[in-house]
């Protein structure tokens, strides 16, 4: 019996001190694009927001992080989120599965980077349509929202009016 102890103290130490089993590329998970040369954070910003507008997506919030980091003492490189939702696909996603909420609304963040480059990212949504079991007609509603804020992030890299 003690003999069991011990090898059972043994596997819980190693279990421990095991490598986790699941690591995620976090690079993997999103959408990065950069600014094309001329395009300023503020055309990409106002592109983005008519993109979305023409598409029938709704700019539910604006977050100026940068701002809120500046406000609290600290400096900060410019980061920005922008939260974009069709309400009515919320809904049925919702309805569909509780757990999608966690991921409303999308966002887009507009980023500066340590070089100054300027990008915009957002979450790979390939990944969520792919393991996710959804009915025929929830996939393809799913695949226009995906499609949509691609469009709207598009036309922020371009500045594209």
């Amino acid at each position: 019996m003690r003999l069991f102890f011990v090898l059972l103290l043994l596997v819980s130490v190693s279990c421990l001190a095991a490598e986790p089993a699941f690591v995620i590329d976090i690079k993997k998970t999103v959408v990065k694009k950069q600014l094309e040369d001329g395009v300023s954070m503020e055309d990409a910003v106002e592109s983005m927001k008519l993109r979305a507008n023409i598409l029938n997506i709704k700019l539910v919030a604006e977050l100026p992080l940068s701002k809120q980091i500046e406000a609290m003492g600290q400096s900060s490189q410019h980061i920005a989120i922008y939260q974009f939702c069709d309400p009515l696909t919320a809904k049925i996603m919702v309805e569909y599965d509780i757990h999608f909420a966690a991921y409303l609304p999308c966002r887009i963040s507009l980023v500066e980077d340590k070089k100054g480059q300027i990008w915009l990212l957002m979450m790979n949504l390939d990944m969520l349509l792919e393991g996710s079991n959804f009915s025929p007609e929830l996939k393809v509603e799913a695949m226009r929202i995906r499609n949509s804020l691609m469009e709207i992030m598009d036309a922020g890299v371009s500045g594209e009016l």
